[in-house]
C-alpha cells in the first residue's frame, strides 16, 4: 500500500494576512486585541490616588505619570510589541504557544523540558482568572460613570452591568473575527476620544509633559516608600491587556497589531493619562472620577455610553484569549475534548467555544454581584497577569537565545531588565492578595489541578490499556490458522497506541466473530507545533493483505477530520469508501479506586472531566451513523 510521496504543497497562508485584508486588518485589532488595555484609563489613574496610595500633590501626579508612561513603553511597546510578538509559534501567540516554541528549541534535557512545560501551563491557568475579572471590572467602571451624572443611578449600576455582560457573551457565537469587525468602528471612536479629551487638558497645562521624564518616577518611589507598592500595583492596571494582546496574535498576525499600537492605541493612551494628570494638577478633587472629569457636563452621558461600549470591547480581548488557550491546551493533551466551532472559513484562529463562554459568563456575573464596584475588584486585579508576564519573560528569553541565536550576554541582560520590572510589579500586586487577589490564584490552582489530573489520568488509562496488548504478528498468525467470516467494507479502528492491535478490534471479534474486508488502524498524533505541513501529515503502512496502519500527525492548533484524512490516504493507495466504512471507537468506563488523599482526588477529577468530555466522533468529524462504540472498564 505504500506509494511515492505526493508533490510538495504550496506554502500555507499566514494567519491574519488574508489577501486584500491586510491593509484594514489593523482596524479590526482595535475591536479585539486592544480592548482591555484601552479601557484602563477609566480606573487605573484613579486607583493610584485611592486611600492608602499617593497623596494628590503635584510632584506625586508627575511621578505617577512617569511610571505609567514608562510602563507602557517598556512592558508593552518594547517587551511585547517589539520582542515577544517575534516569538510566535508558527503564527500563534499566547503563553502555551510560547511554551511549545521554547520546548522545541530548548536543550533536550528532561529537566529543562519539565520546567518549561510547568511554567507554560501555570501561566495559561493564571490567564483564566484574568478572563473572569476583566469583563467585570471594565463594565462596572464604565457604568459607574452614570453616578457622575446623578447619584440616583447608583442602585442601577450592578443590574445594568449584568445585562450588558449577558449580551456580550451572547454575541460570542458570531466568532472573534465577526465580533472584532463589528466593534472596530466603536473602538476607533473610543481611542480618538481618549486622545482628544487628554489633548484638551494638556493644552491647559502643558507643563504636565514633564511626567515623561523617567527620573520623576524613580524620585516618586524614593520619596514615598510607604506607598510605593500600592501605587505600583495601581500603575500595573495600565498594562494588564498586554498578555491578552499576545494571546490574540493568531487571530490577526503581528503586523496589524504593531501598526494599530504605534499609530493609534499608544498615543491615545498617553494623551489621556497625561490629560487626567493635567486636570488633577489644577483640580485635585477630580481624582474621584479623573476620566469623566475631562469631559464637559453636556457630553457626560454620551461619554458614559461610549465608555460602556469600549468596556464591552475590553472584555472581548480576554474572552478570545481564553478561547485560544483552551483550544491549545486541548490539543496538547492537557484538557478533555471540548466543542470548538470554527466561525470563519479559511481562518483557523476564528473560533467559538460554547462551554468556555458559559463558564466565563457565570464567573463574571458572580464577581459583579459579589464585589459590586470596580474599586473593590481592583484589589483582585493584576496578580494573575503580573505572574504570567514574569513567566513570559523567562520563556521569551529561552526563545531569543536558542531560536533567534541572540548572544548569551545580551539575552541575560535583556531578561534581567524585564525581569526586574516584572518582579517589581509582581511584588506590588502580591500585596493585594488579602483584598481579593487570592481569587485569580485560586482559579489558576484549580485549573492546573484539572490539567494535571487529566494528563495523569490519560497516561494511566493508556498504560492500563497497553497491558497485555497483542502484537500484530501474533494476531495475524492466529487469524490465518483460524479464519473468520469476512464482511465487505472497511473498518477503521482509532487507537492511541501506534503499536500492536487495537483493543477495539479484539472486542469486535470477540462479540461479532467477523473481520472486515479492509481493516485500518488509525493513530492520531498531536505534535508540539501549531500546524503540520501536508507533506508530513500522513504515513500509510501495509501490515498484511487487507490490513493497514495510518499515522496522521496534526499540530496543537488543528482539529483533525478523520474522513478527510482517510480521503487523502486513499490517494496513497488506501482502500476507502465513505459509504461502506464503519468506525470503531473505544469508550472507557472509569472506576475510581477506593482510598483517600490527593491521588484519589486527582482520579475523581479525571473521571468527572472524562464523563463530560465531548465524544470523539463529534470532535473528529466522524458521521454518527457510521460509528460503533465498544466499552471497556478501566480502574484509575
Amino acid at each position: 500500500m505504500s506509494v511515492p510521496a505526493p508533490p510538495a504543497d504550496p506554502p500555507p497562508e499566514t494567519e491574519g494576512a488574508a489577501p486584500g485584508r491586510s491593509g484594514t486588518l489593523w482596524l479590526a485589532t482595535l475591536g479585539v486585541v486592544f480592548g482591555d488595555i484601552g479601557t484602563s484609563p477609566l480606573y487605573a489613574f484613579r486607583e493610584c490616588f485611592a486611600p492608602g496610595a499617593a497623596a494628590p500633590r503635584p510632584e506625586n501626579v508627575l511621578g505617577v505619570l512617569s511610571l505609567i508612561a514608562w510602563a507602557l513603553v517598556l512592558l508593552v511597546s518594547v517587551k511585547y510589541v517589539w520582542l515577544v510578538l517575534r516569538a510566535d509559534h508558527e503564527g500563534e501567540g499566547g503563553v502555551l504557544a510560547l511554551m511549545a516554541e521554547a520546548v522545541e528549541d530548548a536543550p533536550r534535557s528532561a529537566v529543562w523540558r519539565r520546567g518549561i512545560v510547568g511554567l507554560g501551563i501555570f501561566g495559561a491557568a493564571l490567564l483564566y482568572g484574568d478572563g473572569m475579572i476583566t469583563p467585570a471590572i471594565s463594565v462596572l467602571s464604565a457604568i459607574e460613570g452614570l453616578t457622575a451624572v446623578t447619584p440616583r443611578f447608583e442602585p442601577w449600576v450592578v443590574p445594568i452591568a449584568c445585562g450588558i455582560l449577558l449580551a456580550l457573551f451572547g454575541l460570542q457565537r458570531r466568532g472573534t473575527g465577526g465580533v472584532g469587525r463589528a466593534f472596530a468602528p466603536i473602538a476607533l471612536v473610543w481611542f480618538v476620544t481618549l486622545g482628544l479629551l487628554g489633548l484638551a487638558a494638556i493644552l491647559e497645562r502643558p507643563d504636565v509633559l514633564q511626567g515623561l521624564r523617567p527620573d520623576l518616577g524613580v524620585a516618586f518611589l524614593a520619596r514615598n516608600p510607604g506607598v510605593a507598592l500600592p501605587v505600583l500595583g495601581a500603575v500595573f492596571l495600565t498594562v494588564t491587556g498586554a498578555e491578552a494582546l499576545y494571546a490574540d496574535l493568531g487571530h490577526f498576525g503581528p503586523a496589524p497589531i504593531r501598526r494599530a499600537w504605534f499609530a493609534l492605541a499608544l498615543p491615545a493612551l498617553l494623551l489621556n493619562y497625561f490629560g487626567q494628570g493635567a486636570n488633577a494638577l489644577d483640580h485635585p478633587a477630580s481624582l474621584e472620577q479623573p476620566f469623566y472629569a475631562l469631559a464637559p457636563p453636556v457630553l457626560l452621558v454620551p461619554l458614559v455610553g461610549l465608555a460602556t461600549a469600549a468596556t464591552i470591547i475590553a472584555s472581548q480581548a480576554v474572552i478570545t484569549g481564553a478561547f485560544s488557550l483552551t483550544r491549545q491546551a486541548r490539543q496538547l493533551g492537557y484538557w478533555p475534548r471540548i466543542e470548538v466551532r470554527h466561525t470563519e472559513a479559511g481562518r483557523m484562529g476564528q473560533v467559538y467555544l460554547p462551554a468556555v463562554n458559559r463558564l466565563l459568563l457565570v464567573a463574571t456575573l458572580a464577581l459583579v454581584l459579589g464585589f459590586g464596584t470596580s474599586s473593590a475588584l481592583a484589589g483582585a486585579y493584576g496578580v494573575a497577569v503580573s505572574m504570567t508576564m514574569a513567566i513570559t519573560t523567562v520563556l521569551a528569553a529561552v526563545c531569543a537565545r536558542v531560536r533567534f541565536g541572540w548572544p548569551r550576554v545580551g539575552v541575560i541582560g535583556l531578561a534581567a531588565a524585564f525581569g526586574l520590572v516584572d518582579v517589581s510589579f509582581l511584588g506590588a500586586n502580591l500585596t493585594k492578595i488579602g483584598q481579593g487577589g487570592w481569587l485569580p490564584l485560586a482559579v489558576a490552582i484549580a485549573v492546573v489541578a484539572a490539567m494535571a489530573s487529566w494528563r495523569r489520568g490519560r497516561a494511566r488509562v493508556a498504560a492500563r490499556l497497553a497491558g497485555g496488548r497483542v502484537s500484530f504478528a501474533s494476531f495475524y498468525e492466529d487469524l490465518v490458522r483460524h479464519p473468520l467470516p469476512c464482511v465487505s467494507g472497511s473498518a477503521v479502528f482509532l487507537d492511541s497506541n501506534p503499536d500492536g492491535v487495537p483493543r477495539t478490534l479484539l472486542h469486535n471479534i470477540k462479540h461479532n466473530h467477523v473481520i472486515h474486508e479492509h481493516v485500518i488502524f488509525l493513530h492520531l498524533e498531536t505534535e508540539p507545533r501549531s500546524r503540520v505541513p501536508e507533506t508530513q501529515r500522513l504515513e500509510v503502512h501495509e501490515l498484511a493483505p487487507g490490513f493497514a496502519r495510518v499515522l496522521a500527525r496534526h499540530g496543537f492548533m488543528e482539529l483533525p477530520n478523520v474522513p478527510a484524512l482517510l480521503e487523502r490516504a486513499h490517494g496513497k493507495g488506501l482502500p476507502f469508501d465513505p459509504a461502506t466504512t464503519t468506525y470503531f471507537l473505544g469508550r472507557e468506563k472509569l472506576v475510581v479506586r477506593p482510598g483517600r488523599g490527593p491521588l484519589r482526588l486527582a482520579s475523581a477529577i479525571f473521571a468527572f472531566l472524562s464523563r463530560n468530555a465531548q465524544g470523539a466522533a463529534d470532535q473528529l468529524g466522524i458521521p454518527a451513523n457510521r460509528v460503533v462504540e465498544l466499552g471497556v472498564q478501566v480502574e484509575v
